[in-house]
């Protein structure tokens, strides 16, 4: 694998990004909302009603899993509690935009036949793919991260004393820097390998979205204080997706005809 020539092609999807922007319209919709929707609950609501969120009985009961809470306040626990289960809305972010970038980038250059000189020229497959699911997954997981970034001020400047201090951990670590970019690599990669087999991009779509069922079961679970992961916990998972996402890579690679495409899509 040439690294040149992948950061060549990375490159070109890059900039053909940047000619249509509204494509990132979703991701920057997500990342607005994983922004908003922790300060609303666990900041605005309860300082217009007069009523701290830490007088919730079931809230300070279910936030009692959370390990870093020891010496905080009931209010602090519970921003605690709020602020890492909405953390993980920012996994979700790279995914429901990139998805859309990847399953497109090889429809449309299928349809456009654009993909024809990429085929009949020294790029391997491998390459091709790879470049393919990086160039969708660099531009919405900067915005991510711009987003988490964001969501830490936040946090500094609104939280409870104590919050911010105990939302630099390990586990947050993990959750942005492992656990978001190994998940969209598995969906971008299932909607690339599909992508290379049909002629519809919402196809592609619908199989890559499959990876957010668990990861919407698993913020439900942590809601209701059913399920806490540990930073160990988050390491385990983490790897078996960069596992998978390699297992896909290389059925990618297997089911990604050239010469079909070449001769199919016109």
């Amino acid at each position: 694998m040439h690294r040149g020539r992948i950061r060549t092609l990375i490159d070109k999807e890059i900039l053909d990004l940047s000619r249509n922007l509204l494509a990132l319209l979703p991701v920057v919709i997500v990342t607005v909302l994983a922004l908003a929707l922790p300060f609303v609950i666990a900041i605005t609501v309860p300082s217009l009603t007069g009523h701290p969120i830490g007088e919730d009985t079931d809230l300070l009961k279910v936030s009692a899993v959370v390990p870093d809470a020891e010496g905080l306040s009931g209010d602090a626990r519970v921003q605690l509690f709020m602020f890492q289960q909405f953390l993980l809305m920012f996994i979700l972010t790279p995914i429901t935009g990139a998805m859309a970038l990847a399953a497109h980038s090889i429809i449309g250059e299928k349809q456009s036949r654009a993909l024809e000189p990429l085929l009949a020229s020294p790029v391997s497959t491998l390459e091709l793919l790879a470049a393919k699911v990086f160039g969708a997954l660099i531009p919405t997981l900067a915005i991510s991260l711009a987003g988490v970034a964001l969501y830490g001020v936040g946090i500094g400047l609104f939280a409870a004393p104590g919050v911010a201090a105990a939302m630099a951990n390990a586990r947050t670590a993990l959750l942005i820097l492992l656990l978001a970019p190994a998940a969209a690599l598995v969906s971008l990669q299932a909607a690339v390998l599909i992508s290379s087999r049909v002629n519809d991009p919402r196809t592609a779509q619908q199989f890559g979205v499959l990876i957010i069922v668990p990861l919407a079961a698993l913020l439900v679970a942590q809601f209701t204080g059913a399920l806490w992961l540990s930073a160990w916990a988050l390491a385990a998972i983490g790897a078996v997706l960069l596992v998978m996402w390699l297992l896909l890579l290389a059925v990618s690679v297997v089911f990604f005809e050239r010469e079909a495409i070449l001769t199919r899509w016109r």
